[in-house]
């Protein structure tokens, strides 16, 4: 079959002999890897003589932009599988779907549609290049589709104000089936964008939707004022949140799943002058857990580091703002030392993820299951290693010293901005010195920085400032100049910098002296810690990030 495409086109006049033997033997040389077609047309064969032959070849009519819809015939099929798959749903009629195909040989993802959507399926080919500028000329209008939910969703379905408390009229509004597309348009392009949080903010007049994606916040729709209600209140009964309370804070919880991936959100609502402000915390179930390594510790800090974590008992603290990475960092550290002969147990707020061989409890201070009486009855259930979401007070920090004492390794966070606070945070909680110095073998400080983005990543010279602040140790710098893959924002991806403190004789020695952060960060710094920036730096030298974002997230450091 592959011979024969180029036989096709020798006969065309397109290409010669020569050229089929040539592209085989790159195949070969390849691992067969690619196909027949690709490769001439990265030797400059035209995209539309190798589809005239593949449309000969299988037998497959083959059409072009044309013949294509201004709107995809159905809504449920995810454009990353379109992508992915080169696939583009051009009509549905009478249960059979009409789709165009780049890779007639793809059967995999004929078969998949057809298993999931009951669907008799009719291919024809498109250019590759086709398929691919339509799918994305859908996907960036997904603007115009909200704007048509918005324009669908008839002023008398939401303009009836009297909502003093009417929960059957509130349920009435959540039901619309404008506003329930609208919601899981909203949720779904932040899944699709990567955002970590969804916030529905009311204001004056209208009602603001932004994603918090990389850390950072972008504004991505502004719905009129008239559809706050019926937008809060489906989002409130997804949530199973009381749909009539509108005075008082409320959390919630939402199942979803789109594209295939279970997604669990998180639900906030708090009123504001303006009505109630939406928050949604999205959390994919079935992420992958990423080891130390892809987290952002080079080799001089994961040796560090490691050697930390493989000690039999000891307390281990993650320092940072909310946001910064602590929960990921201990997950991966846990995922590294777990192993058949250990226990370990968590108690966290919430239980993010699932790890497997691992004991995980949910604190519900509603019942009384708290931090603290959470690792009070852990420590009875014989455990090697144990990680608490976070110290908050002095009776969790004098229950997790207990713990460390007693020949356990102990994994937790605390809100400081850099390592050495922590130390001094537990003092003045009302730790004692002595308990501090016995039982702390480490502490670690860290933030999150955008990633540049590798589809779009260039060169920038370096200003005499920035070599002025840098000691000259920078020589070159890269940014992102903004491109689809990165929704024009020049970064994708986040990785973390980190302030690694190992707690030896001489840091003991000043913390039983009740010395001051500066004195440990000083003598910390002399005995070869990395600051946060001096990391920051690092990955700024090898390209992953800017000068800019380091800034940005250690400002505090000056």
């Amino acid at each position: 079959m592959r011979k024969k495409i180029g036989e096709l086109l020798v006969a065309l006049g397109r290409i010669k002999s020569f050229d089929v033997d040539r592209t085989l033997s790159i195949q070969k040389n390849e691992g067969m890897k690619r196909k027949f077609g690709d490769i001439l047309m990265e030797n400059g064969v035209d995209e539309g003589d190798v589809f005239k032959a593949l449309s000969e070849q299988f037998d497959m009519p083959l059409i072009d932009r044309a013949d294509f819809p201004e709107a995809l015939p159905i809504e449920k099929i995810s454009f990353e599988f379109l992508e992915k798959n080169l696939i583009l749903p051009l009509e549905l009629k009478d249960n059979v779907l009409k789709i165009a195909v780049g890779d007639p040989t793809n059967t995999d993802a004929l078969e998949s549609l057809k298993t999931s959507y009951d669907y008799a399926i009719r291919p024809v080919l498109a250019r590759k290049s086709d398929i691919v500028q339509q799918l994305r000329l859908l996907h960036g209008s997904r603007s115009a589709v909200m704007q048509r939910l918005i324009e669908g969703t008839t002023e008398d379905e939401l303009s009836r104000e009297d909502l003093s408390g009417e929960i059957s009229h509130l349920r009435d509004l959540a039901q619309e089936k404008g506003i329930i597309q609208l919601v899981n348009l909203v949720i779904e392009n932040a899944v699709k964008d990567r955002a970590s949080d969804i916030h529905v903010e009311p204001g004056e007049y209208n009602v603001r939707v932004r994603y918090r994606i990389d850390g950072v916040l972008y504004e991505k729709e502004t719905l009129p004022g008239r559809m706050y209600s019926a937008v809060s209140s489906r989002i409130k009964l997804l949530s199973q949140m009381n749909i009539a309370e509108r005075r008082l804070p409320q959390d919630g919880r939402i199942k979803m799943t789109f594209s295939g991936k279970a997604i669990d959100i998180r639900v906030s609502t708090i009123p504001t002058i303006y009505g109630e402000s939406v928050v949604m915390r999205l959390l994919d179930k079935e992420t992958s857990f990423i080891t130390l390594e892809e987290i952002g510790f080079d080799r001089i800090l994961l040796d560090i580091y490691e050697d930390v974590i493989q000690k039999p008992y000891g307390m281990i603290l993650s320092t940072g703002p909310t946001g910064s990475g602590k929960s990921t960092t201990l997950y991966a550290s846990l995922a590294k030392i777990n192993s058949p002969e250990k226990k370990i147990i968590t108690v966290e707020e919430p239980v993010e993820y699932l790890m497997p061989g691992i004991n995980q409890i949910q604190v519900r201070p509603k019942i009384g299951l708290t931090f603290a009486s959470g690792l009070r009855h852990i420590v009875r259930q014989d455990p090697d290693v144990i990680m608490v979401g976070e110290i908050r007070d002095m009776e969790t920090a004098g229950i997790a010293i207990h713990a460390a004492l007693t020949g356990h390794l102990l994994f937790s966070t605390l809100h400081t901005n850099d390592a050495p606070g922590a130390i001094t945070r537990l003092m003045d909680m009302g730790v004692e010195n002595y308990l501090v110095a016995s039982t702390l073998i480490c502490v670690m400080a860290q933030r999150l920085v955008r990633r540049i983005c590798q589809h779009c990543r260039v060169k920038q010279d370096v200003s005499e400032e920035i070599l002025k602040k840098f000691d000259s140790t920078v020589r070159e710098v890269w940014s992102g100049a903004g491109c689809d893959y990165c929704s024009g924002t020049g970064y994708r991806g986040r990785i973390g910098i980190f302030e690694v403190l190992p707690v030896g004789d001489e840091v003991r020695e000043l913390i039983m002296r009740h010395s001051t952060v500066k004195e440990i960060k000083d003598k910390a710094i002399s005995l070869g810690m990395r600051t946060l920036r001096e990391d920051g730096i690092e990955k700024v030298k090898k390209g992953i990030t800017t000068i800019d974002e380091v800034l940005r997230v250690t400002q505090v450091e000056l």
